[in-house]
């Protein structure tokens, strides 16, 4: 990852380079991650934890990680979501979430999670696409109330498909 100056605020961004791509200078081909924020559900409260970018989230530091998910038979279910901001004319809002499941074991320092599927859904967050498949009322609840008191302007504007993918009975 680079750091990026611009206007005095540091960019993070990510650049891509393979075969049929040249690298032309700094910064050139970069996915920018400044727009997409980590949001981890556990136990019915959502927080943002940034740490969660690099898989090192306050629920996940000091886990072993399995693939298989009969390795953590009392594991607690805990919920990544990655939102993604965009903006327009109008201004910023709400542009694309994505959730991802976790087993967490604290005691027995085990976790499930499968890695490729948190990378592809960061990756559908920033390409603006919903997928909150698995989130129960109570996570959702959470995450609304979260996002709305985060920054209530940007849910106002967020498209309707956003809101009603957090619609709940309650």
């Amino acid at each position: 990852m680079e750091n990026q100056e611009q206007g005095g605020k540091k960019q993070i961004a990510l650049n891509i380079i393979n075969s049929k791509s040249k690298h032309k200078g700094f910064g050139a081909g970069s996915i920018d991650l400044n727009s997409l924020s980590p949001v981890i559900i556990d136990n019915g409260e959502a927080r943002v934890d940034i740490g969660a970018m690099h898989a090192k989230s306050k629920v996940e530091r000091g886990i072993r990680f399995s693939a298989n998910k009969e390795d953590v038979p009392n594991g607690r279910q805990v919920w990544i979501v990655w939102v993604a901001v965009d903006r327009n004319a109008d201004g910023q809002f709400y542009g694309g979430m994505t959730a991802c499941e976790m087993l967490i074991d604290q005691e027995a320092r085990r976790g499930w999670k499968i890695l490729a599927d948190h990378v592809n859904k960061m990756d559908y967050a920033l390409k603006r696409r919903i997928i909150l498949d698995g989130l129960g009322d109570q996570e959702k609840k959470a995450l609304r109330e979260l996002l709305i008191s985060r920054n209530e302007e940007w849910w106002n504007a967020s498209p309707d498909e956003i809101k009603q993918a957090l619609e709940t009975a309650e």
